[in-house]
């Protein structure tokens, strides 16, 4: 059974650091793109950050971009999504998910993708002004 579970979430004021955790389980870890999604109240989901751990590359949704760092612990087959100078417009509720890897799809076009088929429960992530 795949699992996501996603934790580190909390509140922060603005300038601030969190770091979130994605630990996966029942898939293999390099078959697949695991990726960062928010979605604030009244806004639509967004991707923030995705990687794949087959050649190690990454994506980033330019609001996050040089703020926001994805990194993966393939032996704890865990993701992380390190998070600094966080702003208000953080503010939202964070999902990792998982993917399998389609063959010729670069990170970025995760961050954009409708189909991830597998999403953990999300973790609270508010920045205060």
């Amino acid at each position: 059974e795949v699992q996501l579970q996603a934790s580190g979430g909390g509140l922060v004021q603005a300038g601030g650091s969190l770091r979130l955790s994605c630990a996966a389980s029942g898939f293999t870890f390099d078959d697949y793109v695991i990726g960062w999604f928010r979605q604030a109240p009244g806004k639509e989901r967004e991707g923030v950050s995705c990687f794949s751990s087959r050649d190690g590359s990454t994506s980033y949704a330019d609001s996050v971009k040089d703020r926001f760092t994805i990194s993966s612990d393939n032996a704890k087959n865990t993701v992380y999504l390190q998070m600094n100078s966080l702003k208000p417009e953080d503010t939202a509720v964070y999902y990792c998910a998982a993917t399998q890897r389609r063959s010729g799809w670069g990170t970025v076009f995760y961050l954009y993708y409708l189909g991830m088929e597998y999403w953990g429960k999300g973790t609270q992530v508010t920045v205060s002004s």
